[in-house]
């Protein structure tokens, strides 16, 4: 075994026995590069990566190929979920080069970590007009020990050329305009008419193929819609959800979304199960069953948490990071189903359940079936005279046989590391879950993963944060992502307990992420903090992409905190940022979608609500499953003057819901439906 078994990234140890002498992302690497004057090969990829595994299967596996790599390069494997920063900044080298990106990234770089080529997968023989793995590292390998001085050129251009990366979405010169007159409803109609030119108006999404959910850009629009009433904004919002749940990117026997779909109508996934995509798109369809009170939404929900607490959830309350695409080195195996064995197994109800499920005999995806549902359950019910619940028994009775056969299948691999930023997001799907529903388990979940992050994941006696955990063992300093998503967990976890110690958690690293992490003259936040020092270079994620970025994210959180604890420092930090990108957030709403909400709260504002009283903390859940966006509420059943939205608030046995405007409050009324007309959005 490689030296790589001593590391606990199932990525890396996947690659432990390999002939390759790999190491990780440590100094040793970078030390022996430089004593041995050898060039360096990073691979980056992850776990549940389909052509990662491929190419190691082909190159790495293979004890020439391994030899050459072994006698000419000092070889790194990366995690790219460990080590985003590292990730993003060889990810942007390959862009430059090839026009294009993906994993597995192989990146050379020169003994100080300076790339100079960079592409992704290359096959073991010319093919697919690429040339052979040996046949890129024997010219690399030539070029550096002949021809040093082009490689070093190439790589100081390269380096320049990433630096600069960080400008491109960022105007020369700031609008010469205040806040008020910048962020306006007329700015959300214009980022809502670029964001419908990409809307799919036969499949639901955006774009074409290969389709991923753009859960943030659907969330904006169903902010848009509230604000507006622009039909067209949330109707684009429930027929893309009802694609998605119907199609086969959504597990019809487990729950759980796939990562996304290789076609445009979402039939067919790419089947791994990543842990963020879930979280975001329970947060999102929690939204939108607070709107619609859908029960097709309401189930989704609940399949996708018992999916997560059945399969992605740790003894210790963490949640652990993806699920495979491939098991026994098939794509997509575990999941499929043939014709015969669903009636074998299903009998008389077998006919109803394939017409359901669009299970044919020739099967509808490489002669075997993925489940989908090509009609909803009423209209299918209504065609063959049944009633929905039914139906809805019958077809949730085959559902479990087929469960339990399933289970008996060898499983995909399980990526069983902690990831802070990926946990922060789960933990806060399930609080937003519980505001919905009002699922106790929900809320549970989500404060049982908040004490295990406190406990496991930060630094003893410290502030600082840990990005990764398994075994026991929590390290790499945690980055903007990770605290920013953290932050947003801390204050809906407020908003299940009304506990304010979770705000003043909140405030804490909120103040600590802008000491460590702005760039002060930029107005926006480094991905690593300034501590940091094995990396090239610290960079800025501005793009809201299948994650958000740590910064569209600070923007709310800061918004909220501001208000929420009088700190009009945090609203200027995050109208700061917002000015640098309300030019790209209009052009190219799609890639910052999470911005654009941001924006949204400048344009209409943030409701604030107090509610006093002996029964204020239940009159608040009942407040928080309804559809109210950009809010800020807190609830107290005793005097505190110590948060400005509770300040001076006599608090009795009557219950007072307190509507308010930069802390100037309306006369308290004291039941659920007047506040709720209070709170309407005055539309144009």
């Amino acid at each position: 075994m490689n030296r790589l078994q001593f590391e606990t990234s199932p990525y890396l140890r996947q690659h432990m026995h390999n002939p390759v002498d790999w190491f990780a992302w440590k100094p040793e690497a970078f030390e022996k590069a430089k004593k041995d004057n050898k060039p360096i090969l990073v691979s980056i990829g992850y776990s549940t990566c389909h052509w990662c595994h491929v190419m190691e299967r082909e190159s790495f596996e293979d004890r020439e190929v391994a030899e050459f790599m072994n006698d000419h390069f000092i070889n790194i494997k990366v995690d790219r979920e460990e080590r985003p920063d590292v990730d993003q900044i060889y990810m942007e080298a390959c862009q430059i080069l090839s026009g294009g990106g993906g994993w597995p990234l192989n990146c050379f770089l020169t003994p100080d970590g300076r790339p100079f080529y960079a592409g992704t997968y290359f096959p073991p023989k010319p093919a697919f007009n690429r040339p052979s793995w040996l046949q890129v590292l024997g010219n690399i390998s030539r070029n550096f020990q002949q021809r040093r001085e082009v490689v070093e050129d190439q790589a100081d251009k390269l380096t320049e050329m990433i630096a600069r990366t960080d400008r491109t979405f960022l105007p020369n010169q700031l609008p010469d305009m205040a806040d008020s007159a910048l962020f306006t409803p007329a700015l959300m109609d214009d980022i809502f008419a670029n964001l419908a030119k990409s809307f799919d108006k036969l499949d639901g999404g955006f774009g074409s193929a290969p389709k991923f959910p753009g859960v943030m850009s659907l969330q904006w629009l169903l902010h848009y819609y509230y604000f507006t009433g622009t039909q067209a904004a949330v109707d684009h919002v429930f027929f893309s959800l009802d694609k998605m749940s119907g199609g086969g990117i959504y597990d019809h026997l487990g729950g759980g979304f796939a990562r996304y779909a290789t076609d445009r109508a979402w039939r067919i996934p790419h089947f791994e199960k990543m842990l963020y995509d879930n979280a975001l798109l329970v947060s999102l369809l929690s939204e939108a069953y607070s709107l619609s009170q859908s029960a097709y939404y309401k189930k989704t929900i609940t399949d996708t948490l018992d999916f997560i607490e059945r399969e992605m959830t740790s003894p210790e309350g963490a949640f652990y990071s993806a699920l495979d695409a491939d098991s026994e080195g098939v794509e997509g195996k575990f999941y499929v189903w043939d014709y015969s064995d669903i009636t074998a197994a299903l009998g008389k109800n077998a006919a109803e359940f394939c017409d359901f499920f669009g299970v044919t005999p020739e099967g509808n995806w490489e002669h075997t079936n993925i489940l989908w549902q090509p009609q909803k359950l009423e209209v299918f019910a209504a065609e063959r005279g049944v009633s929905p619940s039914e139906l809805s028994d019958r077809l949730d009775a085959g559902r479990r046989i087929l469960m339990a056969l399933r289970d008996q299948r060898i499983r995909p691999g399980l990526d069983d590391k902690i990831l802070l930023s990926w946990n922060a997001l789960q933990c806060t799907a399930y609080a937003q879950a519980y505001q919905a529903l009002g699922v106790d388990a929900y809320r549970e979940a989500a404060l049982r993963n908040l004490r295990f992050l406190q406990q496991k994941m930060t630094q003893p006696g410290k502030l600082d944060l840990l990005h990764t955990y398994k075994d026991g063992v929590a390290q790499y300093d945690a980055f903007l992502e990770d605290y920013a998503f953290y932050i947003e967990a801390l204050l809906e976890a407020y908003h299940i307990t009304f506990d304010t110690a979770w705000l003043d958690a909140a405030d804490n690293y909120a103040d600590f992420v802008i000491r460590h992490f702005l760039d002060e003259e930029a107005r926006l936040f480094y991905f690593t903090a300034e501590s940091q020092q094995d990396i090239l270079m610290r960079k800025k994620e501005l793009y809201d992409s299948a994650t958000p970025s740590g910064n569209s994210t600070m923007v709310t959180n800061l918004l909220k905190l501001g208000i929420l604890l009088d700190k009009p420092a945090y609203r200027e930090q995050a109208a700061a940022m917002c000015r640098q990108l309300a030019d790209s957030v209009t052009k190219y709403p799609s890639s910052f979608s999470r911005w654009a909400i941001g924006m949204s709260t400048l344009a209409y504002g943030m409701r604030e609500i107090a509610i006093t009283g002996a029964h204020a903390h239940t009159e608040a859940r009942a407040l928080l499953a309804a559809y109210l966006p950009q809010k800020v509420l807190m609830a107290t059943s005793e005097t505190n003057d110590n948060y400005p939205l509770l300040s001076g608030k006599i608090v009795g046995a009557d219950t007072n819901i307190f509507i308010c405007k930069d802390y100037a409050c309306r006369l308290p009324v004291s039941t659920l439906a007047q506040a709720l007309q209070l709170l309407k959005p005055e539309r144009l």
